[in-house]
């Protein structure tokens, strides 16, 4: 009994060599929630390996995100001493002084509001290398987490290292894109809304438009790094492919983001009612010790269906349903019982 739970454990229902329909999953919410628990350490092992390509803009934005809790903290303390006249503990005349030279006049809430507008565009070119480096690990990962989600034998490190040498190229060149979006997205927003208020209601068109753009761009890195993984198929084509199923699948789609944000919109929301950063250092412990691999692990799960139900099943030879209970099944326990009885 313990050597077939350890033999589960470790190798995946894949390694048994006396295995049955039965044991199947018949369904793919069943087959993910099987593999999930048998990889789950093999997950965490492989997310502890390549969480240094994510770190250059996690360090980025907790630099950014501690640095406005401060700011929070010294308007706050600078807007009680303009209600009460007191400087307080953390407080000075020399401060005091500063702040009110930096403000020029404007309100705390304003201010803050300036500060912020003013740090995104240099934040959002900061993001451009930290994204970048990113797209060669991710390709590694979605071709292990394929593999683990369809019940199939990966090696968390040297198939991931094999993945990233084979593809390193077509996810650079993604990456590369994803890691524009974020200075693309808010000058254009930013230059339409201006527009919009100087020259009419229409240039919020082409405002709303490049909001969309970029949400299907991120809908659709969903499909592609395993697209990439999968297929041999060409840049352009493999960009195609990825918007259209994000296009096709749009609902599906954005509950799988949705989904995946759960841990983060649960930490960022303690934080907001709490100002607690044992939050923050929750998130970040989170995303240290699987976040990501978790999320590439629900991506594969999610497209190795799409994959089966729009290219698969209409590409001769190739398996469709890999890991789920199929008709075959049923003829391998026939002909091994036939054999055990021919053999007694």
């Amino acid at each position: 009994m313990f050597g077939k739970m350890m033999n589960n454990y470790y190798y995946g229902k894949s390694g048994k060599g006396d295995f049955k329909k039965d044991d199947l999953p018949q369904n793919r919410w069943q087959l993910f929630w099987d593999m999930l628990r048998t990889r789950l350490s093999g997950l965490c092992r492989m997310n502890l390996t390549v969480f240094a390509a994510w770190l250059p803009l996690i360090i980025l934005l907790g630099y950014n995100v501690l640095s406005l809790i401060n700011w929070m903290g010294v308007v706050n303390t600078y807007s009680e001493y303009l209600q009460t006249g007191e400087l307080g503990e953390y407080l000075t005349m020399e401060a005091v002084g500063a702040l009110q030279e930096l403000m020029a006049g404007r309100e705390p809430a304003q201010f803050l509001a300036d500060l912020i507008t003013e740090s995104i565009p240099s934040l959002c070119l900061w993001c451009i290398p930290c994204i970048l480096i990113t797209g060669p690990v991710q390709a590694g990962m979605a071709y292990v987490t394929r593999n683990w989600a369809r019940d199939e034998h990966a090696f968390a490190w040297s198939d991931f290292k094999d993945a990233v040498k084979a593809n390193w190229k077509q996810g650079l060149v993604i990456s590369g894109i994803t890691s524009l979006i974020p200075i693309i997205a808010y000058t254009s927003y930013t230059y339409y809304g201006q527009m919009a208020e100087t020259q009419g209601a229409f240039f919020m068109i082409p405002q709303m438009l490049v909001i969309t753009m970029s949400g299907v761009w991120l809908l659709s890195l969903v499909f592609m790094y395993p697209i990439i993984v999968q297929y041999e198929i060409k840049t352009l084509a493999l960009i195609k492919n990825g918007i259209i199923l994000a296009i096709a699948r749009l609902p599906q789609t954005i509950g799988i983001r949705l989904i995946t944000l759960i841990p983060g919109v649960i930490c960022v929301g303690i934080f907001w009612f709490t100002f607690s950063e044992l939050a923050l250092l929750a998130l970040v412990a989170y995303y240290v010790l699987i976040g990501f691999a978790l999320t590439r692990f629900i991506h594969a799960s999610y497209t190795n269906g799409v994959f089966d139900k729009y290219i698969n099943s209409r590409m001769e030879g190739v398996e469709v349903n890999r890991g789920l209970a199929s008709d075959l099944d049923d003829d391998d326990e026939e002909d091994e019982q036939e054999t055990q009885t021919l053999s007694e």
